[in-house]
């Protein structure tokens, strides 16, 4: 398969790549808010170069480099963007575990405080998949009463 090189075809590319990882829903809110004049070529740059160009390059599966956006994001201490490369990572066959290892490892590298709001955010991105049916929790989440717990144990320390 040859690699596109003209701009339509580098949108285009990166345009289905985007909706695959990131979802339709994201992509769509991304694009409108992007649409006039002034905002559109930074939705076509990153369309086209980001998506297009560097998630269609040979050499790194798409698991791979989600990976290494997590760890980046965490680092950036974009915490948008992370909850959005959590999302893609997990469609593109990370697992829960490999997740929590990528943050551990971010939290020694980037710091407690970078640690602990990366666990937040993937916590809350792992539960809304779970309500919105788009995953299986496979290390569990704290039931209501252990969450209940929990939070009078933090509360008396």
């Amino acid at each position: 398969m040859s690699s596109p090189t003209t701009h339509d075809e580098l949108f285009d590319a990166g345009m289905k790549i985007r909706k695959e990882v990131a979802g339709e829903a994201y992509v769509s809110r991304a694009l409108q808010g992007g649409q006039s004049e002034f905002a559109y070529p930074q939705q076509q740059l990153i369309t086209e170069w980001v998506w297009g160009n560097i998630w269609s390059r040979p050499g790194l599966d798409r698991k791979q480099r989600s990976l290494l956006n997590i760890g980046i994001m965490v680092g950036l201490k974009s915490w948008p963007e992370l909850g959005i490369h959590i999302r893609g990572a997990i469609r593109n066959g990370l697992t829960e575990l490999e997740l929590r290892e990528a943050l551990l490892q971010s939290t020694v590298y980037c710091g407690a405080p970078a640690g602990l709001e990366a666990f937040q955010v993937a916590e809350g991105i792992l539960n809304d998949m779970v309500e919105k049916g788009e995953y299986v929790r496979t290390m569990g989440g704290l039931s209501g009463d252990a969450k209940a717990k929990a939070k009078a144990e933090a509360e008396h320390s």
